[in-house]
């Protein structure tokens, strides 16, 4: 047999029809293609003159390396401060505070003490002006009626010599001014401390004085009289010892 080689044409048509056969596709395992990493996408670039134009300022700089994300919690250490035993300035410094808490107690009292005694003076004072101007008041107000008990009246504001001296002047009156029917009223204007030394002071009152009578026609005899006074301080309160008129005038009108 003889042995027929094929003719160009055929060669071309069995070439074209291998080349016609389908393809024969391989399929990958559903558990391999998920395996299978996936392509990482193409990075962008970014021109570096974009960069370069914009530099970030200093502040933002800072706060963008500075400032941790808003969710995460920045540890923070806790330092425990030993315990140091007081040593030997402790006492010092409690005596300089006790030293200058004295100092300050002191200092508050030596302030304090001239007011103190400004105001037992003037309390002083006014306890004597307030005796004198009773006193007078008492010594020189009377009617018909009571005149006889003004001596033991007078006796609680006098003392020494001059409550006797007032009881005998008042017992000599007393016949006349009642049987005259004269009625003594004196009223205090004024009063004043002159002096104040230790228990013996000196006082200034001032008055008017008002007497009234039948046989006068109901014509007031009226005066002005200013007195001064000699106190002494015995058990506890003033007594006066001395009175001496300083100025009388009589205003009575005259008919």
């Amino acid at each position: 047999m003889e042995d027929q080689q094929p003719a160009s044409g055929d060669l071309n048509d069995a070439g074209s029809r291998q080349d016609e056969r389908p393809t024969r596709r391989h399929r990958m395992p559903a558990g391999k293609a998920r395996r299978a990493p996936a392509e990482p996408a193409p990075a962008e670039s970014v021109p570096a003159a974009a960069d370069e134009s914009k530099p970030v300022p200093a502040a933002d700089a800072e706060s963008v390396v500075d400032e941790p994300p808003a969710d995460v919690v920045v540890p923070q250490t806790v330092v425990f401060a030993e315990r140091q035993p007081a040593g030997r300035r402790a006492p010092i410094a409690i005596g300089i505070v006790a030293a200058l808490f004295v100092g300050a107690g002191a200092f508050a009292g030596a302030a304090l003490q001239p007011y103190l005694a400004d105001r037992a003076a003037v309390a002083t004072k006014f306890d004597i002006a307030r005796t004198a101007a009773e006193a007078i008041t008492t010594l020189w107000t009377y009617t018909p009626e009571n005149m006889e008990s003004l001596g033991d009246r007078a006796a609680r504001y006098l003392g020494g010599d001059f409550e006797r001296q007032y009881r005998q002047y008042i017992d000599a009156i007393v016949p006349t001014n009642k049987q005259a029917q004269v009625s003594n009223s004196t009223q205090v204007v004024g009063a004043a401390v002159e002096s104040l030394n230790g228990p013996e002071a000196t006082a200034i009152v001032y008055t008017n004085t008002t007497s009234t009578s039948p046989l006068s026609k109901g014509i007031p005899s009226l005066r002005y009289v200013s007195y001064r006074l000699t106190l002494t301080h015995r058990d506890t309160k003033w007594l006066v010892t001395k009175m001496s008129t300083i100025t009388s005038l009589d205003l009575t009108p005259q008919l």
